[in-house]
């Protein structure tokens, strides 16, 4: 499987997500500031892939701020609290900036050395991660294709290669245990009506498409067996930030008695955060609401409340599994490890 994200002789290699489905761009970033636009445009977004990102790009500071087999490590790390700064939610992207990190003193090779470590080690991870949820998401639900439901974009382009939560409804189509998959358009940028739609349909599985307020709608009606989404950042207590709307559908998921699944790698988990309200929520530019395809669509003046993410109490969560299993958090949950 092709990696959304890699490094090529100096420069880092990206797909830009803010042109797909419509066109499909790789694009070459070979400074911290092209870097920084990219990942503040959502040109690269996800949870997993923004821990890469944000690797790389401190391997891009220290080539770049080079003096021999040594770098300047001030401007390098001033370039870290740039990158760590642009997207605060994702608690990957910070995680990311500080593995590379680690390396610094070493100089710019060993730097590199950990980016690519990172970036391995997110293949892996997240493979697992998929594999495990897929497996649990099996036993949890009747033994029949399931009718699933998804929020926001957590496949392959979201990680370095295979995707979390995506990743295990592709795991779950293999084994033939997918009827249909429902797929919130989500805000901001509409990332499940561009993303999730185009690799659903990659993939050759079943889907439709639907608004984000119809999805909580769907739930109550009887008419899915399963959500399984992602997470952006995970509190030591289990409680989960997701893009804008996860709540709602957990809410409904929870009167309707079917379970919710959050896929993310280990390193999502934040144990600095002790619960949800430690998690800072990024709010998106106002346009993105009061205008669309540039023309405004809401009157002059009009005040906007545009948060990137929510966050779902633990207590409506069934599991968050990784690569290591079900997050303890959940173990009370009563569904064991996967």
């Amino acid at each position: 499987m092709e990696r959304t994200l890699d490094w090529d002789h100096g420069v880092v290699v990206t797909v830009d997500q803010s042109l797909l489905p419509q066109r499909h761009r790789r694009l070459r970033l070979g400074s911290v500031d092209e870097l920084i636009d990219a990942i503040t445009r959502l040109a690269i977004r996800g949870a997993p892939a923004l821990g890469a990102a944000g690797a790389l790009g401190v391997a891009l500071s220290a080539h770049t701020h080079r003096h021999g087999g040594r770098c300047d490590e001030a401007a390098v790390r001033r370039d870290a609290e740039r990158l760590t700064a642009a997207r605060p939610t994702a608690v990957n992207l910070a995680w990311g900036v500080r593995r590379a990190l680690t390396r610094l003193a070493d100089g710019p090779d060993a730097v590199l050395d950990e980016a690519r470590l990172v970036l391995s080690e997110d293949e892996t991870a997240n493979l697992a991660a998929a594999q495990r949820a897929a497996a649990l998401i099996r036993r949890l639900c009747p033994d029949r294709p399931l009718r699933l439901l998804t929020h926001c974009h957590t496949g392959r382009l979201a990680t370095v290669a295979h995707g979390t939560a995506l990743g295990a409804i592709r795991e779950l189509a293999g084994a033939g245990r997918v009827l249909e998959v429902l797929a919130g358009e989500t805000r901001p940028l509409l990332q499940g009506a561009r993303l999730t739609s185009w690799e659903l349909a990659e993939a050759g599985i079943a889907y439709r498409l639907c608004v984000d307020s119809a999805g909580p709608a769907a739930i109550v009606s009887g008419a899915v067996d399963c959500v399984v989404v992602g997470a952006d950042r995970v509190a030591a207590n289990g409680d989960t930030a997701n893009k804008i709307g996860t709540l709602s559908v957990a809410l409904a998921a929870r009167h309707a008695g079917i379970p919710l699944v959050v896929v993310a790698p280990r390193s999502t988990i934040d144990p600095a955060a002790a619960h949800g309200g430690d998690i800072p929520v990024e709010e998106r530019d106002p346009h993105e609401v009061t205008h669309f395809a540039g023309r405004p669509v809401a009157p002059p003046g009009a005040r906007v409340f545009n948060p990137a993410f929510d966050v779902t109490p633990a207590s409506l969560i069934t599991a968050v599994v990784t690569e290591d299993g079900v997050f303890p958090g959940h173990a009370e949950s009563g569904v064991g490890q996967p």
